[in-house]
This record gives C-alpha cells, sequence and structure tokens, in this order.
C-alpha cells in the first residue's frame, strides 16, 4: 500500500465511522501508545479521527497534550452524567484529530452504573451521533474486563489486542476473545477481532523471537504483521504531550505506525 492509498477518501463517499476499541487485559503494554500513534497517523493521512480515553488515568489524553487539571468535561461526564458526547470533544494539537478525555471520575463507572439496566450499552447510545462527524473512532480502554471495557467492546465494529511477547501476556489473549464473543452475542454488537498488535519487541531476544513465533503459530493471519518494537523515541513522547509524530517524525517508531495504520485500513477490508 502506498501514501496515495492512505489518502482519505472522498468527503462525498464518507460512510459513518468506524470504531476500534484497543483492549488489553494486562497492563505496560505499549496500548495507550498504539492507540494514540495510531489515530494520530490516520489523522495525518487526512482521515477524520476521534480518540475516546476510557481509562481513569488518562494517559491517552496526557499523551496528547492534555493538562490532568484542565480536562473539561470527559467521557465520565459522558457516561455518568448524560452530558451528549459532543459537549466532551476537543481538539489536539494534531489536525484532524479530536478527543474526549479521560479522568479519575471514570472509577466510578463500575459502581455507579452496575444498577442500570443496559449498563453495557451507554457507550454506545453516546457514541451513535457523532459517527457521521469522523471517519473513525478509537477507544483507549483500561488495562482490565471491567464495565468501561465492555462499554468499548459493545460500542466498537472492531476490537485490537496489543501484547508483548510474553508467555503469561499471550495466554491471556484466548480468554479475553472469548469474553468478548460472549459479550457480542448478549448486546447484540457488530463488534470482530481486528488482531493481536505484537508491542515492546526486542529480537535481541531469543524468548521473545520463541514467542512471536508461537504467537503467530496460534493466532495465524489474527496477528498484524507489524511489530512494534522497543523504542525510546516512543517512550519518551508522551511525557512531552506529543504523538511519536510531533516529537521525532523521522523515527523509527512513528515509521513503525504509519505502516501498522496501513495494515489496519485492510483489516477492515476483510
Amino acid at each position: 500500500m502506498t501514501q496515495e492509498d492512505l489518502r482519505a477518501p472522498d468527503p462525498a463517499a464518507r460512510r459513518a465511522a468506524l470504531i476500534t476499541a484497543f483492549v488489553s487485559k494486562k497492563g505496560g503494554v505499549g496500548k495507550t501508545t498504539t492507540t494514540v500513534n495510531l489515530a494520530a497517523a490516520l489523522a495525518l493521512s487526512g482521515r477524520r479521527v476521534l480518540l475516546v480515553d476510557l481509562d481513569p488515568n488518562a494517559g491517552a489524553s496526557l499523551s496528547l497534550g492534555a493538562s490532568k487539571h484542565e480536562l473539561g468535561l470527559s467521557a465520565a461526564d459522558v457516561l455518568l452524567n448524560d452530558r451528549p458526547a459532543i459537549e466532551a470533544v476537543r481538539p489536539t494539537g494534531t489536525s484532524n484529530l479530536d478527543l474526549i478525555p479521560g479522568s479519575v471520575d471514570l472509577r466510578s463507572v463500575e459502581t455507579d452504573l452496575v444498577r442500570t439496566q443496559t449498563k453495557e450499552l451507554v457507550l454506545r447510545r453516546a457514541l451513535d451521533p457523532l459517527r457521521a462527524r469522523y471517519d473513525f473512532i478509537m477507544i483507549d480502554c483500561p488495562s482490565s474486563l471491567g464495565l468501561l471495557t465492555r462499554n468499548a467492546l459493545a460500542a466498537c465494529d472492531g476490537y485490537v489486542v496489543p501484547a508483548v511477547p510474553q508467555f503469561l501476556a499471550i495466554e491471556g489473549i484466548e480468554p479475553l476473545v472469548d469474553a468478548a464473543e460472549r459479550l457480542r452475542y448478549r448486546c447484540r454488537s457488530r463488534t470482530v477481532f481486528l488482531g493481536i498488535v505484537p508491542t515492546l519487541v526486542d529480537h535481541r531476544s531469543k524468548a521473545t523471537r520463541q514467542t512471536l513465533d508461537a504467537l503467530r503459530e496460534r493466532f495465524g493471519q489474527r496477528v498484524f504483521a507489524m511489530e512494534i518494537r522497543v523504542n525510546v523515541r516512543l517512550a519518551e513522547a508522551p511525557a512531552f504531550g506529543n504523538t511519536i509524530f510531533e516529537y521525532n517524525p523521522d523515527s523509527t517508531g512513528a515509521r513503525a505506525y504509519r505502516l501498522l495504520a496501513e495494515e489496519l485500513l485492510l483489516a477492515w477490508e476483510r
């Protein structure tokens, strides 16, 4: 796929946004880094992108330059206080990329929504009015299968699992996929499993290479060909409130996420 292929479609041919959730049961796997930089790569290609930060730690929001003390309305206001999602949308420093910030108030979702009869469908209903405004909506989930993540899975069209090539991380993927499948039937959602992104890959390690081989043997084409390798620039960028494309656009990390964005587009065409 060339840069020409990655360009946004003609506005006249636009359809409702494809919603992608980034899900992991384990923290520290590069999930937020992947969500933020894939969203930025798609936005820089001319697509209209909204990133929804469902993590109470607000890592995606901070990575996009938002201040913890000046987040304004957040995803918590949308889920808990019935505020229209459009009111929580704010621009970022990247053209075509908007954000609904996360906040610590999201921790209340598990307790405050638990008695709601349709507790897993709140986000789906909230995002529906925004689908016509964007080409892609990307959801950064907390590292758990709690109510926030289940809302994301019920709302999305497809989900991606970032995974470090380590034995325990890989063993957790099948239970996650099984749980997502059960939720799909229960909520009558349209979500599909788009695949696994290997992250924090270090090919100098024999154990890493062996685990990657086992991952590809086990999940086949569900594993993205593009691997996100351990990269100093990727690790540094969030501290400056930058995507990798702002921080170091010529780095190997930036190139990796451009290529991964191309592969994600192909996955949506399958």
